[in-house]
């Protein structure tokens, strides 16, 4: 309880100076970077599409897509992770391959990329058949990569999904439920040898999003979390945990984290009297992140949000700790 970490990308050109970053921040709960700032292969979706037939990515991050040559069934052309696209994740796990405790990496979720493909002009139900396939394929390699690396640390896998936040919009280019199922089929491949999470940006559906069986949820704390109480609280009595996106990356931050932490304990107040949620799980069930990637912040404004990160974390942590004791007396 009272962990501190990221949610995706950094703005740092260097990945060695990343990661370092990282570790100083974030030492109980490291996350993998992704750097965009230094290639644009390193964005979601230019990831997502690395090694995917039919797929060339160029250096602007953008898809170059042959329609013929898109197939569920192929396999990826690349399934390793030595390319321009995962430059953070290497110089990540080559920091960390001594590691014992838990460690977070992030992947692009299916219906992100499908999304993407579907715009880039890909016939609706073979975007997402290709990138179902693309990603599970993806998580796999990834999960290998990583128990190969890194034997000893307990893994954390995040799906990021920010496009999950526009699922229930009529123009959605598929059924919400065919949309949880996709995401479903990635967290099931992972859960076998990860803790997974679920992370999502926008102003969602959490009912929806928690059916897809993810360990822990992230996501913002002003995106109406409050609307599915009842649904947390089943969430939270099954063992699962929140990620609160509690340090805002798109708004100001001011001088100290006062107003954050009023925030988010208005929040848990409101959780607990529309929904029943135990004020106990929502304390100790829970980590502190920033409420999307920093990519486009400057080094200094990301130091202060994952600082701020921290002191929250910190607040968090003797706040579970004292409730704990409380209850126990």
């Amino acid at each position: 309880m009272g962990l501190a970490t990221s949610i995706g990308s950094l703005p740092h050109v260097d990945p060695g100076e990343a990661v370092d970053f990282v570790l100083r921040h974030q030492h109980r709960l490291p996350a993998a970077p992704s750097l965009p700032a230094r290639s644009l292969r390193e964005g979601m979706i230019a990831q997502a599409a690395h090694g995917v037939a039919g797929v060339e990515v160029c250096a602007d991050g953008s898809l170059i897509i042959d329609d013929a040559a898109l197939d569920p069934e192929a396999p990826l052309t690349d399934p390793g992770f030595g390319s321009d696209a995962f430059v953070g994740l290497r110089a990540f796990v080559n920091a960390v391959v001594d590691r014992r405790g838990p460690i977070k990496v992030s992947l692009t979720g299916p219906v992100t990329f499908g999304v993407a493909l579907h715009a880039a002009g890909v016939e609706e139900r073979l975007a997402f058949a290709v990138a179902g396939s693309a990603v599970r394929q993806r998580a796999r390699a990834l999960l290998n990569h990583l128990i190969a690396r890194v034997p000893q640390a307990q893994l954390v896998v995040f799906v990021d999904e920010p496009v999950l936040g526009s699922a229930m919009w009529p123009e959605f280019p598929i059924a919400p439920l065919d949309a949880v199922d996709l995401v479903s089929s990635v967290l099931a491949g992972l859960e076998r040898h990860a803790i997974t999470g679920l992370h999502c940006c926008g102003r969602a559906d959490w009912k929806l999003l928690l059916s897809a069986g993810p360990h822990i949820l992230s996501c913002p704390v002003d995106m109406g979390l409050e609307h599915a109480a009842t649904d947390l609280a089943q969430f939270l009595e099954r063992g699962g945990w929140v990620a609160w996106g509690a340090v805002p990356t798109h708004a100001p931050l001011g001088t100290t984290v006062d107003r954050l932490w009023r925030q988010l304990s208005t929040l848990w107040c409101d959780l607990v009297a529309a929904g029943g949620c135990d004020p106990v799980k929502l304390r100790t069930q829970a980590m502190i992140t920033p409420a999307c990637g920093l990519f486009r912040h400057g080094i200094t404004q990301a130091e202060q949000v994952l600082g701020f990160t921290a002191r929250l974390a910190e607040r968090l942590h003797d706040q579970a700790i004292g409730m704990k004791l409380q209850v126990g007396a």
